[in-house]
């Protein structure tokens, strides 16, 4: 008599899910990310805008801050300037490309430093435990409580409004989320057997953490980095609008708030770097909606 075939195979026809089929965690991961139709419209988005802010100003070659033609230029009307100019004469589309570089870069970098520190304050707290996760987790609370828009002004009050002042202040306020979701994980890993057989056979607390650990716990954590991704795009964002960053390298931020004071005459230049942001927030939290539910295994049946 023929051992019962499982499931997926008893029945004709039944769909057979990533882990029946033997993928590994991260093709697994990838097989049901592609099938979210909403999170592959916002990894495109996300390309098409990465797109054509790396190559859109060589292409173009207009600069944001020349003056190169009337102020208050309707946009779709003259063929030099496609989105017309600001209440300076300032080429908007020139703007817009060239705007994006400092908005993704700012993202992007104070996402990294708010995860570096995060994962660091998390992993601490909840591979050690005692004191150290008691004093650790009043920090985290005493940073959570904190207004973030308010504080992080203050930090670039304080310096000069450069940019890297900007990525530190947006990244030090915008940790706290990862620092608990790793300390949380870190406690569940750190008691499975694995880590148990690693520290049996002579394995130190950096080596667990970073050898054992870490790597178990990223998939969460990559979830986590995208979305603070996108809040730290609208906190730069805030802060250029604010005037709280720097004069003299363009932003989307900085585009709305220079024009804010002519928006019923010059709505276009406030419209357009608006709609990218949304653009890229969107995108942004449509992948990271995403990756949740590749690296969720309960959903994965869905």
């Amino acid at each position: 008599m023929s051992p019962p075939l499982p499931p997926s195979a008893a029945t004709p026809g039944a769909a057979v899910t990533p882990a029946e089929a033997g993928l590994s965690p991260w093709r697994e991961a990838w097989h049901v990310f592609r099938g979210n139709k909403a999170a592959l419209l916002g990894l495109a988005l996300l390309g098409g805008l990465v797109v054509a802010m790396v190559f859109g100003p060589s292409l173009y070659g207009v600069k944001p801050f020349d003056i190169v033609a009337a102020p208050f230029t309707d946009p779709f009307t003259d063929p030099k300037v496609w989105l017309g100019t600001d209440y300076l004469g300032r080429d908007v589309l020139a703007g817009v490309l060239v705007g994006g570089r400092a908005t993704l870069l700012v993202g992007l970098s104070a996402a990294t430093v708010a995860v570096t520190i995060g994962v660091t304050v998390g992993a601490l707290a909840g591979y050690f435990g005692g004191w150290v996760d008691t004093a650790l987790s009043r920090l985290t609370e005493l940073f959570q409580v904190l207004p973030s828009l308010l504080f992080a002004m203050v930090l670039v009050t304080l310096f000069t409004p450069a940019l890297p002042v900007v990525v530190f202040a947006i990244g030090v306020v915008a940790w706290t989320g990862t620092a608990r979701l790793a300390r949380a994980e870190f406690m569940r890993l750190r008691q499975l057997e694995y880590t148990q057989a690693a520290r049996a056979m002579g394995a130190g607390p950096l080596r667990l953490m970073l050898r054992e650990i870490l790597p178990n716990a990223m998939p969460p954590l990559i979830v986590s980095a995208t979305l603070i991704v996108g809040a730290a795009i609208l906190f730069e964002a805030g802060l250029s609008f604010l005037g709280l960053s720097d004069a003299n390298v363009m932003s989307w931020g900085m585009m709305i708030g220079g024009n804010r004071r002519n928006i019923l005459e010059c709505w276009w230049a406030v419209t357009f770097p608006g709609v990218c942001i949304f653009a890229t927030v969107l995108a942004v939290s449509l992948i990271g909606d995403g990756l949740n539910d590749a690296f969720n295994p309960k959903l994965h049946r869905r």
